[in-house]
């Protein structure tokens, strides 16, 4: 990790609410922000957050998420995520997040990254399939 990578380092990114990031279950009409598109946005934010304080061959991987969504954003309006580093601990990264629609906040929540080795992570997914295949 580099030393930019510290508490209090931000990232805004902003998400246009599509057919895709809504609810279909309730209709047309009343089609509004997902909870899973929320979740799956602010997962993004973070990662983008922390990509830019990474050395070389290092990597995040979220751990935890936490989020309460607290309002509807409807369909065709924008979401900007904001992501804070709250505090690190060795190779946990802790944010806060923050979800505003420009009218009202609608999520807050918490995120937990990991900084791993790449080289290392992937030996372990190959030892894995390995283990899988045998199974199989």
């Amino acid at each position: 990790m580099k030393a930019s990578l510290k508490a209090g380092v931000e990232r805004k990114q902003t998400f246009e609410i599509d057919n895709q990031r809504t609810i279909e279950f309730m209709g047309d009409d009343m089609r509004v922000y997902s909870t899973p598109s929320m979740v799956r946005d602010i997962e993004e934010t973070c990662w983008e957050l922390c990509q830019q304080h990474l050395e070389p061959g290092e990597e995040t991987v979220g751990a935890h998420i936490s989020v309460d969504h607290l309002g509807a954003t409807l369909l065709g309006m924008t979401s900007t995520v904001t992501a804070t580093i709250a505090t690190l601990d060795g190779q946990r990264i802790n944010l806060e997040v923050e979800v505003h629609d420009g009218m009202d906040t609608v999520g807050k929540g918490k995120h937990v990254r990991f900084v791993i080795d790449r080289d290392r992570q992937k030996a372990r997914l190959e030892k894995k399939r390995a283990a899988l295949s045998a199974i199989e």
